[in-house]
């Protein structure tokens, strides 16, 4: 899958230009995980929030839909960094179905400052295509163009963003920031995810905690005032 080879490239990426592609990882050596993730939380799913205290400035104000986390490092798109939006004939330039007619335009963001290049879908998860990740009930992740075609002929989901880069974290490094109160955590939902009020995202999310619509059961996250306890 993909996914696991982007984690993969995000851990390498850490190891060696940690200062310009990633926030700040210390060796492992020096820097064991804290007592209270010695059993592992995955955050796939979830909505990271930075803090006031969070000190990179890529990351300043911004709310990331947590893709995939795992012992071997997380990866996330930023969702509350709109770029504008981008036609999408534009989109689907130099593929196989590029053609300057497809109507529609798609919201770009920023997805994070790790292999700008890249280009993410993020979408409601009731479209699943060849190269579709399922995250959970309220979003997946595509890669592949089927997509924008899908959207640009009405077959596409009902949601959908397209992402730039992404945020990456190597094994650890996400659980000592989140020890450092950088972030704190709350359950995913479907209309902050995807709605286009960005400027508000930040504080809706962090004055509010979200309703986990995206399973069988509705829970409500209560934030915690220190970043790492997440439950």
């Amino acid at each position: 899958m993909y996914m696991r080879e982007i984690l993969h490239m995000t851990t390498a990426v850490c190891a060696i230009f940690v200062a310009t592609t990633c926030m700040a990882a210390r060796p492992p050596a020096e820097s064991p995980l804290p007592d209270h993730f010695s059993k592992f939380d995955s955050l796939t799913g979830k909505l990271l929030i930075a803090t006031p205290e969070m000190a990179d400035p890529r990351f300043s104000g911004t709310v990331i839909f947590m893709v995939q986390h795992d012992e071997t490092g997380a990866m996330g798109l930023v969702i509350n960094r709109a770029l504008g939006k981008q036609p999408l004939g534009s989109l689907l330039d130099g593929t196989v179905f590029d053609d300057d007619q497809v109507p529609g335009y798609l919201r770009v963001h920023y997805g994070g400052p790790v292999m700008p290049q890249l280009r993410f879908v993020l979408h409601s998860s009731d479209y699943f295509g060849r190269e579709t990740t399922v995250v959970n009930g309220c979003a997946a992740l595509s890669r592949d163009y089927d997509i924008l075609r899908a959207i640009s002929d009405g077959t596409g989901p009902r949601h959908a963003l397209v992402a730039f880069g992404y945020a990456g974290w190597g094994a650890g490094q996400l659980e000592l920031e989140l020890e450092e109160e950088a972030w704190t955590v709350a359950f995913a939902d479907e209309a902050i995810i995807f709605d286009d009020e960005v400027q508000t995202k930040w504080q809706r999310a962090r004055d509010a905690g979200i309703k986990e619509r995206c399973g069988e059961r509705e829970v409500k996250q209560i934030l915690s005032p220190r970043a790492g306890e997440f439950f």
